[in-house]
């Protein structure tokens, strides 16, 4: 129940680590993709790929509503929807009940269920509270400003760069994307890319886990593949990209402080012929706007 890299920094931790089955499929990939990319020196890197290897004999798998014990302690967990995998922890300690949680969503989304309501009150209640005192737009409402923003911006000739996490975020807004394009004829001449190699691959485990996924892509995959994307393509690197106008890209990282995000966002402020809109989706921005229109949405 130890954060994804927590549990596979050299230490002489003796105990286990229990996650769903998806997240320890994501946990190797994510945490081996830091590995690969960190510019830090050797001395100063917190694990090594050797060590992701070794933790892997630690992790035990637990399901959804099963409840196990570890020297006295009961724990069990519930559905946190988020990202692929998440979960909620209620642990029991001679009668007393913890809930422990990250990042948690209320709201059904593309992909995934609501974070479930556990059937048992808490006695302490330990939670992630990036949005504790927002209040967030219905997602449809959201979902509608973020088409509207992309369409208008196209419609005159600009591009979109939406800079955007790798796994969760970037597989919901491709799925809305492409649904929006099929929908709107006069946009299929229009290319859309995402480049993360690393949201490349963390797409596969969707069709994997789809049994995790909420009743609407569930019945969606039985008749077609919805990740089978139609109008969006992916992009391995700025050298790939075929720079046309107008154009919508994905990318990572997030805050654009570095990666192909980056590069494209200096590229295409550099060149004042061209309309630019960055839009941001949740997460922070890094670097200061001068030369682009910032639109943000959460939901």
């Amino acid at each position: 129940m130890l954060s994804l890299g927590s549990c596979c920094i050299p230490s002489i931790f003796p105990g286990e680590v229990f996650m769903t089955l998806a997240t320890k499929a994501i946990y190797k990939l994510l945490l081996s993709y830091y590995v690969k990319v960190s510019k830090v020196s050797v001395e100063d890197m917190l694990y090594d790929e050797q060590d992701i290897l070794r933790s892997m004999d630690k992790i035990e798998v637990i399901d959804f509503h099963q409840t196990l014990e570890v020297n006295g302690i009961r724990f069990w967990c519930y559905t946190a929807g988020h990202v692929l995998g998440a979960a909620m922890f209620m642990v029991d300690i001679a009668g007393v009940r913890g809930l422990y949680t990250g990042d948690y969503s209320r709201k059904e989304d593309r992909l995934l269920r609501a974070a479930e309501i556990p059937q048992f009150t808490p006695d302490i209640f330990i939670i992630e509270s990036t949005y504790g005192v927002q209040l967030h737009q219905p997602r449809n409402v959201g979902e509608k400003h973020f088409t509207d923003v992309i369409h208008s911006t196209i419609s005159q000739g600009g591009c979109v760069l939406i800079p955007a996490f790798a796994l969760g975020r970037t597989q919901e807004l491709v799925l809305i994307l492409d649904e929006y394009w099929s929908n709107h004829p006069e946009l299929h001449n229009i290319p859309i890319y995402y480049a993360s190699p690393l949201a490349k691959r963390c797409m596969v485990f969707y069709p994997t886990y789809i049994n995790s996924m909420n009743e609407r892509i569930r019945n969606q995959f039985a008749n077609s593949n919805p990740f089978d994307f139609k109008h969006i393509s992916p992009l391995k690197s700025i050298e790939n990209f075929n720079d046309v106008v107008p154009s919508v890209v994905m990318a990572s990282l997030s805050g654009l402080q570095s990666g192909l995000s980056r590069q494209l966002f200096e590229i295409w402020c550099s060149d004042k012929k061209k309309m630019h809109v960055l839009y941001l989706v949740g997460g922070w921005l890094k670097i200061p706007l001068k030369l682009v229109k910032l639109s943000a949405v959460y939901w």
